[in-house]
């Protein structure tokens, strides 16, 4: 399984961006995917997640500013960005479970103040 992201990018505070996840098998074949992001110095932290049935989870911290989705025609799931922060830059990872976990390479998200 291969997981390629894109979106990534320089923004202003409050401003927005949209990431992708393409990935090489269908996005519903999987148990569920996500968005992880590791800021300098941070450990990896779960941002979102989708499950094969859609529902879907936030860490507290995005509630209400980022929606996680997919795309079935193009086999894409997305992670919008709204009202971005500072305290939002990092390098947001897209993962994809099944039998593993399985990981992209990761597209840089930065947000000046």
């Amino acid at each position: 399984v291969q997981l390629v992201e894109s979106g990534g990018g320089l923004v202003q505070a409050g401003g927005s961006l949209r990431l992708s996840c393409v990935a090489s098998d269908s996005i519903f074949s999987f148990n569920s995917m996500g968005w992880y992001r590791q800021a300098p110095g941070r450990q990896r932290e779960l941002v979102a997640t989708i499950s094969s049935v859609g529902n879907t989870n936030y860490v507290d911290s995005v509630k209400g500013r980022f929606t996680i989705s997919r795309d079935r025609a193009k086999n894409t799931m997305y992670l919008q960005m709204n009202s971005l922060k500072p305290e939002d830059t990092a390098v947001y990872y897209c993962t994809a479970q099944l039998y593993s976990t399985y990981w992209g390479r990761g597209t840089l998200v930065t947000v000046s103040s």
